[in-house]
């Protein structure tokens, strides 16, 4: 994930519109000086860099060059392994790619030009005079030799003669470019999809032409697929570094093995119907009627391969069988992009985004969202975060057409897309992800089975509240809905005085409604019955958000209407304490003491 470093209000305008442009990216605002709007603030700008250096991160600074020369000079060490670091100017006029040319700074550097209208200082030789960056191939190839790439280049730029042999794919960036190749050369550029074991001082590229199809049993161990396809490619001499993508059948695809072998190759994992493989039936090496009969085409494996290699492709490798599982591998005439086959497996993020202030989300749920194709939730909750979903397909509806949302979201899911269904507050409490596993329970849906479900836990409205008026949760605590419209009052009675007999501190949700009030008074005079009048009760309302307000009140004097359902009311236990302020005008704090004081005593 790029990290877009702004040290100043001035780059922020620059920042979102380079964040739009570069999927992934996410915003760093140094404290104080560039915090609006931002995805993580920080203090110490040379450390800040230099931890995102360390850890592998691809830089943009909207800032002078010197600031990140100083900043990473002391980080130098292997330019094989170091990130791509580009500066910007804040007006977007001038892009230097400083560090990693020939590891992303440069395509960097252009897509920003690109997107600003400003000129990228490319200062590499190769892509300066030859237009070709040999170490840094299209996606999806692959250099099987780095450390060759530097002496054919310089060979290139010195007029000596170099060949270059087109053995599989094509190779159209090579050949357009301003570079002149001649046969018979003892410097060659080999373009295949061939093992190469001993290349000498050629250096090898690895096109993506290989489609490798897979099948097997339910559960199949992830290292008995990976072991079949590792032999495969071996017996056939064929490079994993062509293989494009692992491809299946759909029923495959919430399978273990086939995802950890494509995890293993580093590709993407990509799924087709039946009937689209049944249409490669023709051209089968090994059609079966048994296999027909189980899932409804000819072929797993060679019919998988061959629909993701294309019309003009053929099989390189015929069905290889293990015990538990199927392999075959078939050849493109040209590159294969898998985001243009069948479907990927359909994930469901449900994301917690907090209470809705930026600085109150997750960096997991920012990455969740950022990565959705399509994003799901109440019209309020998406319109916070609009700055992140900006573009994507939005489904929305109002409150109370819960299950409804949940229902789409697996339905979009279930069609191979990457979901974000969104709550407000923690994803896990009074939200959405129980009623996604009570829908996924009950139905039992094969296409919503194959879905990948994750939750992404956020900051929830009681710690929240809880944060901004001090530790009143410090010791015991517990939540309580007041809602009835799906917990039976009697439920919610049974529990207010388990509560009051625990003395518990109690968090309440849902407290009123316009037509349900009798619930919050019940609530107060059960309470009561435990813990004394004077009870601090804390009053949160939109927190995080405009028209934020925290007040502190007596339990007795807790009436409805002095809530609604945007409050959090959050109710002392008999321990819990108030803290008057010495200053005048400064906030009260509330808290629960958890028997340190009583250790203090002692000792």
């Amino acid at each position: 994930m790029t990290a877009i470093i702004v040290l100043g209000a001035s780059g922020l305008e620059l920042a979102e519109t380079l964040k739009r442009v570069l999927p992934g990216a996410d915003v760093h605002g140094l404290r104080g000086r560039a915090e609006d709007g931002v995805d993580v603030v920080f203090d110490e700008t040379m450390v800040h860099m230099r931890n995102l250096f360390e850890g592998g991160r691809p830089i943009i600074g909207v800032c002078a060059s010197g600031i990140l020369i100083r900043a990473l000079g002391p980080a130098l060490s292997d330019k094989r392994a170091e990130p791509p670091v580009v500066a910007v100017s804040d007006d977007g006029a001038n892009i230097v790619p400083l560090l990693g040319g020939h590891r992303g700074a440069n395509k960097l550097a252009l897509a920003i030009a690109e997107a600003t209208g400003g000129h990228a200082a490319v200062t590499t030789a190769g892509d300066v005079r030859l237009g070709l960056a040999l170490d840094e191939p299209p996606q999806g190839w692959i250099v099987a030799n780095p450390e060759n790439a530097k002496g054919i280049t310089a060979a290139l730029l010195a007029g000596e003669v170099v060949s270059l042999n087109v053995e599989a794919g094509n190779a159209d960036w090579i050949t357009g470019s301003k570079a002149s190749f001649a046969d018979d050369a003892t410097m060659i550029v080999r373009v295949t999809d061939k093992a190469v074991t001993d290349p000498g001082k050629d250096l090898v590229l690895h096109p993506p032409v290989l489609a490798l199809g897979v099948g097997c049993e339910r559960g199949a161990d992830s290292k008995e697929l990976i072991a079949l396809a590792e032999e495969t490619l071996t017996g056939a001499g064929l490079a994993a570094g062509s293989v494009a993508c692992v491809v299946s059948l759909d029923l495959k695809s919430d399978e273990a093995a086939v995802h950890g072998l494509a995890a293993h190759l580093n590709v993407p994992a990509r799924f087709f119907t039946a009937a689209e493989l049944e249409a490669e039936a023709p051209r089968l090496a090994n059609p079966s009627d048994v296999v027909f009969a189980e899932v409804g085409c000819h072929g797993v494996a060679e019919g998988a391969a061959l629909a993701a290699a294309g019309v003009k492709s053929q099989l390189v490798a015929e069905k290889n069988k293990s015990k538990r599982a199927t392999c075959a591998i078939a050849r493109s005439i040209r590159d294969i992009n898998p985001q243009a086959l069948g479907r990927a497996q359909g994930t469901l993020a449900v994301v917690g985004i907090g209470p809705g202030a930026d600085d109150w989300r997750t960096p997991e749920v920012t990455a969740a969202l950022r990565d959705a194709e399509d994003v799901v939730g109440y019209a309020l909750y998406l319109d916070l975060i609009e700055g992140l979903i900006a573009g994507k397909p939005r489904h929305s509806s109002d409150l109370g057409h819960e299950e409804d949302r949940a229902r789409q979201a697996l339905d979009l899911a279930g069609q191979g897309k990457r979901v974000a269904l969104v709550c407000s507050g923690d994803a896990g409490i009074y939200a959405l992800a129980t009623l996604v596993y009570e829908l996924l329970d009950r139905e039992d849906r094969a296409d919503w089975n194959r879905v990948a479900v994750s939750v992404k836990p956020g900051i929830s409205a009681l710690q929240a509240a809880a944060a901004r008026i001090g530790a009143p949760l410090g010791h015991d605590f517990c939540a309580i809905s007041l809602s009835d419209l799906l917990t039976p009052m009697e439920d919610i009675e049974r529990r207010l005085k388990a509560a009051a007999d625990g003395d518990f501190v109690v968090a309440f949700y849902n407290p009123v409604s316009k037509r349900r009030k009798k619930q919050l008074v019940l609530a107060r005079d059960i309470l009561l019955t435990g813990r004394g009048p004077k009870t601090p009760v804390v009053l949160a309302r939109n927190l995080g958000r405009d028209g934020e307000s925290i007040d502190v009140i007596d339990l007795a004097d807790l009436t409805p209407d002095r809530v609604d359902m945007l409050t959090l009311v959050l109710v002392g236990s008999s321990q819990t304490r108030r803290v008057t302020p010495v200053i005048e005008g400064a906030p009260v704090r509330v808290y629960t003491p958890r028997g340190y004081g009583d250790k203090m005593d002692k000792t």
